[in-house]
């Protein structure tokens, strides 16, 4: 019986399965810390897992719905015994899709959410308050096991006040009830009343001379003491 060379096609299976193991669990080693925060997977009838298989662009990975790209567009957390959303929680700031119903909650929410512009589909705790308050969603549905909150507003449409920020700045959404003020390219600084671009190497020059300053003021005193012991 003739050995099979390693130029077979038989020989190749083998080195292509090891291969596609390898490439999957440097995928699940690179998920974001969120996803993996919570031990288990998305279930299959949530929220999250209907609208991540809405397109198949989209993949569910522990408990994140991921585009190719690895951004966070769903995050189910439900009933994985949170009291707070933990501190790797700012990685999903691009999530369209949030459900953490199921976990006993504890304050105020509102900062949490900084900088969640993209939210859409909030799904919270039944005793626990839609971020920004109810004028911050344009639905808000209270059900026995939990509160959804629906189609985040943006506040700089409905403020109606032309003045509130700077001359050269505008209004810009920072997540449910929050705004911000942008300043308008070319100007920073307070009440963006500074024009041109911040010099770095300005501000590391300033910092290097009062640090070098402070060095030499305290070597000096330590120096005296010395000699007068």
């Amino acid at each position: 019986m003739a050995l099979r060379g390693l130029d077979s096609p038989l020989s190749v299976v083998p080195w292509a399965a090891a291969l596609l193991l390898v490439l999957s669990v440097e995928r699940a080693l690179a998920l974001p810390e969120i996803c993996i925060q919570c031990p288990g997977s998305v279930q299959n009838l949530s929220e999250v897992a209907l609208y991540c298989k809405q397109t198949s662009d989209l993949m569910l990975h522990a408990r994140c719905c991921l585009n190719r790209k690895g951004t966070i567009l769903g995050l189910d957390l439900q009933n994985c015994s949170l009291k707070d959303p933990g501190p790797y929680f700012p990685q999903a700031h691009t999530a369209i899709i949030i459900d953490l119903q199921a976990n006993s909650l504890q304050g105020d929410l509102a900062n949490t959410f900084r900088g969640f512009t993209q939210l859409q589909t909030l799904i919270l705790p039944q005793d626990v308050n839609c971020p920004g308050g109810i004028n911050a969603w344009d639905t808000v549905t209270s059900y026995i096991n939990n509160q959804t909150c629906q189609e985040q507003r943006n506040l700089c449409n409905s403020t109606g006040d032309p003045e509130m920020c700077p001359e050269n700045g505008s209004c810009a959404p920072d997540g449910p009830g929050r705004l911000q003020c942008v300043c308008a390219e070319g100007f920073h600084g307070y009440k963006c009343m500074r024009q041109g671009s911040f010099s770095l190497l300005m501000f590391f020059g300033i910092l290097g001379s009062t640090t070098l300053s402070i060095s030499t003021l305290l070597w000096g005193t330590q120096r005296r003491k010395a000699k007068a012991s």
